[in-house]
């Protein structure tokens, strides 16, 4: 299966931790496709990780080299693609996922505890983890929501029952 000329075959949004990258390998593999993540276009691209980005040359900064990633990615991508956390934010970003079989994998902040500790290398989330996720969640909630076709609760699933529910509620077939 290749993706159609407008784009990739599935999109992933939600936020760190919910496993869009693990998810987007396994449907990468399923459907028999490339898979491509637009956190790791930019570690490559500017050659240091993002938390460094975020701490040398502030939020802004990475915003506007995340809007241009998923922007390149949306025009040149036909397989898998996972977004960062907080491409969403962006308006145009959102404009160009309109459309897009886009899946919003989504989750509770006890399993976000669960999976990313918040706090290690997360710069948006140092001081008071839980809570700050909490807000920034309430803040990107409804931007996840308004971009996605399909939402996809990971709470207590294993990455191939998400992969599975991604499937199955964007009707696309494994090979």
């Amino acid at each position: 299966m290749t993706g159609g000329p407008n784009g990739p075959v599935v999109v992933l949004v939600g936020p760190m931790g919910s496993g869009k990258s693990t998810v987007g390998g396994l449907l990468s593999e399923r459907l028999g496709i490339p898979y491509r993540d637009t956190d790791a276009d930019i570690v490559a691209a500017e050659g240091r990780e993002i938390s460094d980005i975020f701490i040398d040359e502030g939020e802004p900064h990475f915003r506007e080299l995340e809007r241009q990633a998923v922007a390149a990615a949306l025009a040149e991508h036909t397989g898998v693609l996972a977004l960062g956390g907080g491409a969403v934010l962006d308006e145009s970003t959102r404009a160009l996922l309109i459309g897009l079989p886009v899946a919003y994998l989504s989750m509770d902040v006890e399993e976000a505890v669960r999976r990313v500790g918040l706090g290690a290398a997360r710069p948006l989330l140092a001081v008071n983890p839980r809570r700050q996720w909490r807000e920034q969640m309430d803040a990107r909630r409804p931007l996840y929501t308004e971009v996605a076709r399909v939402v996809v609760a990971t709470d207590d699933r294993t990455p191939e029952e998400v992969a599975q529910a991604v499937l199955d509620a964007l009707e696309l077939k494994d090979v």
